[in-house]
């Protein structure tokens, strides 16, 4: 009987012995699996986070800059100070000449590009000068000298087109630049960078980045077709005053001869003939002005003086020009 019921204990320990065995057993297992299932995880985010990561990284990824202005910020400034600049050359002529005139750079549109170029070239250049208007002065001094200056010669050696010519003033250079209008270059650096531009800045700011960059992006293509088309009208305007008043002018040989025989084609003279006739040409640029052989400059004016270069006269002022 004894024997028995040892027997029976026996068999009743080694079971639970085993049960604790299975149960240890199962727990290791599923710690492992756990572990394995975590470590499945982790690679499936990682797989999955990999393309916001990238698309993140483009995003945060920062523009090209020059000193610290993003090429369309830069652009944005070059397009709203060409408009400044129409103005302020509207505004002189009235005052200067009594009349309202055309003082823009290209056939159309209502922009003058040495404003728009020179305030770029301050915005950038001055920031070394913005310790205080003395500084200002001088940067605005020079670095406006030297944007005119730069202007005039491409002027003369693309277009063959004087638009300013200070040969009659003091203290010129070349007749590109005279120290007047230098000191003018220092003073509207002061009035810029201290008020006009921080307005323009918080314009901009106005506007997403997307929707400027899509403004920019059509303003600068007009300009790009304006420039291209203004090239080929003064060139073909050119071609038929030295045709039509036997003129002698200096840089116009290397496009003379191939502009003439384009001119001979009669669909092409009518468009010319229509669209850059004389009078559209002079009251687009009334201040036009060509070199001759001998170095002498000549108003286009002068030789077309049938020709009205203005739009309207307001007053007439004692001496001008």
């Amino acid at each position: 009987m004894l024997k028995n019921i040892d027997e029976l204990l026996e068999r009743q320990m080694g079971k639970e012995e085993k049960n604790v065995l299975t149960k240890e057993k199962i727990e290791v297992e599923e710690k492992e699996d756990k572990v394995k299932n975590k470590g499945q995880n982790k690679d499936e985010i990682a797989t999955t986070e990999k393309p916001q990561e990238k698309r993140n990284s483009k995003k945060n990824k920062k523009p090209f800059t020059i000193a610290g202005f993003t090429i369309v910020r830069l652009l944005a400034y070059f397009i709203i100070y060409s408009v400044v600049g129409f103005i302020i050359e509207t505004l002189f002529g009235l005052l200067t000449k009594g009349v309202l005139e055309s003082r823009k750079s290209f056939m159309y549109g209502p922009f003058c590009g040495i404003y728009g170029l020179g305030a770029v070239v301050m915005i950038i250049g001055l920031q070394r000068f913005k310790k205080n208007n003395y500084t200002l002065f001088f940067g605005g001094f020079l670095i406006g000298s030297i944007v005119e200056y730069v202007i005039s010669w491409i002027g003369e050696m693309i277009f063959q087109i004087k638009w300013w010519d200070y040969s009659n003033v003091p203290f010129n250079l070349n007749g590109r630049i005279c120290v007047w209008f230098s000191l003018f270059w220092g003073i509207l650096a002061i009035y810029l960078m201290s008020h006009l531009h921080p307005k323009v800045d918080k314009l901009l700011d106005k506007f997403s980045t997307k929707t400027l960059k899509i403004i920019v992006a059509a303003f600068i293509v007009f300009l790009i077709l304006d420039c291209l088309i203004t090239g080929f009208a003064l060139k073909m305007f050119f071609t038929r005053l030295v045709n039509n008043y036997d003129l002698e002018l200096e840089n116009v040989d290397i496009f003379l001869e191939e502009y003439t025989k384009l001119y001979e084609n009669p669909t092409v003279k009518e468009i010319v003939d229509t669209f850059f006739s004389d009078e559209i040409m002079l009251k687009t640029f009334p201040n036009i002005k060509v070199t001759s052989k001998d170095g002498s400059i000549i108003w286009v004016s002068d030789i077309l003086s049938h020709i009205q270069p203005y739009y309207v006269r307001i007053f007439t002022p004692r001496a001008y020009r």
